[in-house]
C-alpha cells in the first residue's frame, strides 16, 4: 500500500466522523479521486497582460564608456619546427675496469683453477714430439701451473689455497695479462732433422718476429687530441656537433618542409648538413628529445626535435652544406658539455648515453 491511498483513507476516515449528517456515504475511493481531481494546475483564467513599458531614455554608465574599446589581440608569435639528429658512433670497446673488478676476476681466474681438474698434458701433446716439449719448457717457467696468466699459481701445489692477491699486486691488470700471453705464444721447440724437439732459446728465430701483439686502446688520434676523428675515445660515445655561422655549437638541425615527417625530414638535413659520404641509419620514427627557443621581439621562436642516428662508416663533410657552418667535431658528453651553452645541454642532456 503507498502512502498516498494511506493519506486518502485517513482523509476519508476524518470526513465520515466529522460530517456524518451532511455526506455519510463518502468512501475512501471518492475522496481519492477528488483530491486527484483539485491536484491538477489546469487555470481556465487568462492571465493578465502588462501594459507597454514606455520608450525611456538608455541608462549610459559613466565609466564604461570613459574605458576604451578593446579590440581582438593578435595571436602570439608562430614557432619555427625544426628537426634535429642525435648522430652518435656508439662504443667500440668495453670500459676500462676499476681496481675492484679487476681484483674480483682475477679471484674468480685462480678459483676456477682449484675448482677444475687438474690438466692431462698427455691427452693434447704426444710425447716426444716438439708441441710436448714446447709445453713442458713454458710449464717449467710457471712453475708447473696449467694457466698461463695466473702468475705460475698452482692450484694443486702446497699454497693452492693462498689465491687471493695482495694491496697494490699488478697481477690483475690488463696489461700484464697481455704480456703474459705474449711470452707464452712464443714458441719454444721446434722439429730438428733428425724428428726430435729442439729447443729454441728466447728472441732466437723467425718466430718472436711474426707475433701479433695486440692494437693499444688508445689510438693516435687519441694522444694528438683530433677532434674530428672518429677513431677516438673509443670506449665512449661520440655525437656530431656542428658550428653555426653565429659561433654557437648543437647538434645538425634544419627547418621542416612541406608534409614530411621527422624521420624523412632528419635524412634530409643529415645530408645538407654533412654530405654523402656517410653511411647512417635513423633510428625510428619519433623524437627522442627536443629544444625550445621562446619567440623575442619579431623573431619567432623555435622547437626542435631531435631524431637518434647511427653512423656505420664514412665521415662528415660540410664543404658542401647549406647551412653555413664552420666546422664539426665527434666529443663525448662531458666534451659537449664544455662546448654548448648551459640552457641548450640543459635540454639535450638526457639523451646522451653515460659512456
Amino acid at each position: 500500500m503507498t502512502a498516498s491511498s494511506r493519506g486518502a483513507r485517513a482523509t476519508a476516515l476524518l470526513i465520515n466522523l466529522g460530517g456524518a449528517s451532511r455526506n455519510p456515504r463518502m468512501c475512501s475511493q471518492c475522496i481519492s479521486n477528488i483530491s486527484r481531481i483539485s491536484a491538477r494546475r489546469a487555470y481556465a483564467v487568462e492571465s493578465n497582460v502588462l501594459d507597454p513599458v514606455p520608450n525611456l531614455p538608455p541608462i549610459v554608465d559613466q565609466k564604461a564608456a570613459s574605458i576604451a574599446p578593446v579590440t581582438a589581440s593578435q595571436g602570439s608569435t608562430p614557432y619555427i619546427t625544426k628537426t634535429g639528429i642525435l648522430l652518435s658512433r656508439p662504443p667500440l670497446l668495453t670500459r676500462n675496469l676499476t681496481s675492484f673488478e679487476k681484483a674480483f676476476f682475477f679471484y674468480q681466474k685462480r678459483l676456477n683453477e682449484r675448482l677444475a681438474l687438474p690438466f692431462t698434458r698427455y691427452f693434447y701433446f704426444k710425447k716426444g714430439s716438439p708441441a710436448d716439449a714446447d709445453w713442458k719448457l713454458k710449464a717449467k717457467d710457471r712453475g708447473g701451473a696449467a694457466a698461463r696468466d695466473l702468475g705460475g699459481y698452482n692450484a694443486y701445489g702446497e699454497f693452492g689455497w693462498n689465491d687471493e692477491l695482495l694491496v697494490g699486486d699488478k697481477l690483475s691488470d690488463p696489461q700484464t695479462t697481455v704480456e703474459s700471453l705474449v711470452k707464452d705464444s712464443v714458441v719454444r721447440a721446434v722439429e730438428g732433422k733428425d724428428g726430435q724437439a729442439v729447443e729454441v732459446k728466447l728472441g732466437e728465430g723467425e718466430e718472436a718476429a711474426k707475433i701479433d701483439m695486440p692494437e693499444p686502446r688508445e689510438t693516435a688520434a687519441d694522444q694528438e687530441n683530433l677532434l674530428q676523428a672518429l677513431d677516438r675515445k673509443l670506449d665512449r660515445t661520440l655525437y656530431l656537433c656542428v658550428q653555426r655561422k653565429n659561433g654557437g655549437w648543437g647538434f645538425p638541425a634544419g627547418e621542416m618542409i612541406g608534409r614530411e615527417s621527422l624521420h624523412q625530414a632528419a635524412e634530409r638535413i643529415l645530408v645538407q648538413t654533412a654530405g654523402l659520404n656517410m653511411n647512417t641509419w635513423i633510428v625510428g620514427n619519433a623524437p627522442i628529445g627536443y629544444y625550445i627557443v621562446k619567440p623575442y621581439k619579431e623573431k619567432p621562436g623555435e622547437r626542435t626535435f631531435f631524431m637518434k642516428g647511427r653512423i656505420m662508416a664514412g665521415q662528415a663533410n660540410l664543404a658542401e652544406n647549406i647551412y653555413e657552418l664552420g666546422d664539426f667535431k665527434w666529443l663525448t658528453r662531458e666534451e659537449i658539455e664544455k662546448l654548448v651553452s648551459p640552457k641548450y645541454f640543459s635540454y639535450v642532456r638526457n639523451m646522451l648515453a653515460d659512456r
